[in-house]
């Protein structure tokens, strides 16, 4: 099959497609909208369009009816999410991401996202090109971070292993740079640059082609034995192998992600493949070559079945791996052995090789604000004033200080802690756990999750405390669809909304992440859930076996059945009882 020829289409495009096609490179009808004072709204086709230029529109759902009743459009705003390749940012922007919040977010907040970046809410469409100005003055930007094209990639943030960190950190930033838009309609509407002729040709997309990518497509690097990253439920992971503590290659991953739609079985998420070792050198080879694959080869017509996930699985692994050997011109050598272990983040100071300190910040649900008694907005922007290393956010909505002088130690952490930011007790479980925005904002949420889940995670842990264990992790997470944005079918205790106070009980992961969580209970409320994990902690205390992790005893017991091919397993029987 000739590498730019497109998969015939057994079914009529969907509408997202002709939007694309017929955008002039993503520019689309946006510019007019933006000069429309009349509503607060793009129109239909734009609100797809604007996603690749790296935002969302919303509105406040909690007063949707009130402005109804009121004869009011819905109170419409944007959420923006930036592009931060690998999570990394130096103190200068950071004041500068700060100050954004300050002036043009009616949230007056920063939210980390579990894509290793931040992200705004309540931007008025009046202020979308003041905001976007205003990171681009801080070279930082906002394009492919949404849409249809490679999103932000995410890399290990290691603060100890600082060389091995430094050279995978080198290829997060290669992909991200590599594979966005090339289309200069991001600097023409939104940037005030010139408007450039845009007759065929003009505008040239190398990689993507004048309709992008089929769906979302989603890249990270890990560096075991951590997977903060969780690798495995990206589109495509590169797990770093190292010798004598330096970088060599990669073991290539390809088939991950979490989305799926309540009721309809032929969508479900799915772990990555694991297709062997590639040398560093040729990294953008095989990333390229699995990019063009799913370009030509991906779902048009159906977009719940259009990511690359949904590819591999209809031609089957063989076919597409032997496919992107072709198209790379190098093939995969067998995997190389390494260790893939624990997903949560190191909090505290930490000491690197480098006799370098890194301060890792838990920040509950990634919210970033001053609350009357934790100020964390305003304790980063102290400490960004003064720290001299850079910010990592990391792929559990946390925050490392890194590269602190011994001598700065002492500064940062007694602003630490006049803030709010250090100082509260986070167990094990809690620091593991992780939750979407989902209500009042998001438009496919069904229940809520972040502004829920602390309180939830208290009477969890209660649980854990009443039958002994409360000094052992379980990684838990809730979402408030199931497109999954927090990844909650790895997770060992995966809560995925329903309907409002109404949620999925999921269970049997891996604590490591390398195998999925299956249904247990559907559509129940708080009580129920809580009422299912009381028993099955009581039965974890008496029946588990050496270090058992909670995940893999809930399968060993038969509570559900091991999900190995998720095509085939994750839908269906949900015991082996």
């Amino acid at each position: 099959m000739s590498e730019n020829k497109s998969v015939e289409q057994a079914e009529p495009l969907s509408v997202n497609e002709h939007l694309k096609t017929d955008s002039n490179f993503l520019r689309g009808t946006i510019q007019e909208g933006l000069d429309t004072a009349v509503t607060g709204s793009f129109s239909e086709g734009d609100q797809q369009l604007i996603k690749f230029h790296g935002f969302y529109q919303q509105d406040d759902r909690d007063l949707r009816n009130e402005r109804k009743e009121q004869k009011l459009e819905p109170l419409y705003s944007f959420m923006l999410r930036a592009r931060v390749a690998g999570g990394v940012c130096s103190p200068e922007q950071w004041l500068g991401v700060d100050e954004i919040a300050s002036t043009l977010t009616s949230s007056n907040s920063i939210r980390l996202t579990t894509r290793q970046t931040f992200q705004y809410h309540g931007i008025s469409k009046r202020n979308l090109r003041a905001l976007i100005q205003s990171l681009d003055s801080k070279a930082m930007d906002s394009i492919a971070a949404c849409g249809d094209v490679n999103r932000n990639v995410m890399c290990n943030p290691n603060p100890v292993e600082s060389r091995l960190h430094e050279q995978a950190f080198y290829w997060a930033k290669k992909l991200s740079d590599n594979y966005l838009p090339r289309t200069k309609a991001y600097a023409e509407i939104w940037l005030g640059d010139d408007k450039v002729a845009t007759s065929e040709g003009d505008d040239v997309e190398p990689v993507y082609g004048k309709t992008y990518l089929p769906r979302k497509f989603k890249m990270a690097v890990a560096v075991p034995p951590d997977n903060d990253v969780d690798v495995y439920t990206n589109d495509l992971g590169f797990i770093a192998v190292a010798e004598e503590g330096e970088l060599i290659g990669f073991n290539l991953v390809a088939g991950g992600g979490m989305g799926s739609t309540h009721g309809e079985v032929q969508t479900f998420p799915r772990l990555g493949d694991d297709f062997g070792f590639i040398k560093a050198e040729d990294t953008l080879k095989f990333a390229e070559a699995i990019l063009k694959v799913q370009r030509d080869w991906g779902n048009r017509s159906n977009r719940k079945l259009s990511r690359l996930k949904y590819t591999i699985v209809k031609y089957g692994y063989e076919v597409f791996k032997a496919e992107v050997e072709k198209r790379a011109g190098v093939k995969f050598e067998p995997k190389r052995d390494v260790v893939i272990g624990d997903r949560g983040d190191r909090y505290g100071w930490i000491k690197g090789v480098d006799n370098q300190w890194h301060l890792t910040l838990f920040i509950e649900g990634g919210r970033i604000k001053d609350l009357p008694s934790q100020p964390l907005q305003t304790g980063l922007r102290e400490i960004a004033k003064i720290h001299k290393g850079d910010f990592r956010m990391t792929s559990n909505q946390n925050l490392i200080i890194a590269g602190v002088a011994e001598e700065d130690k002492a500064e940062i952490e007694a602003l630490a802690r006049s803030h709010g930011l250090m100082g509260k007790l986070i167990t094990e479980t809690r620091g593991r756990s992780i939750a979407c925005v989902a209500l009042p904002t998001c438009a496919l949420a069904m229940a809520e999750a972040e502004r829920y889940f602390p309180d939830f995670l208290t009477k969890v842990e209660s649980l854990q405390e009443k039958h002994g264990f409360l000094d052992q992790g379980i990684v838990i997470r809730m979402t408030g669809c199931p497109n999954g944005c927090a990844r909650p079918f790895a997770a060992e205790i995966g809560l995925v909304g329903k309907a409002p106070g109404r949620y999925n009980l999921y269970l049997g992961a891996s604590f490591e992440g390398t195998r999925l969580n299956k249904l247990y209970r559907e559509n129940i409320q708080e009580a129920e859930i809580l009422s299912e994990l009381d028993s099955l902690f009581a039965k974890y205390v008496a029946e588990r076996e050496e270090a058992e992790t909670f995940g893999n005893f809930t399968v060993r017991i038969g509570v559900v059945a091991a999900v190995i091919d998720a095509a085939k397993d994750f839908h269906g029987q949900s015991s082996n009882a």
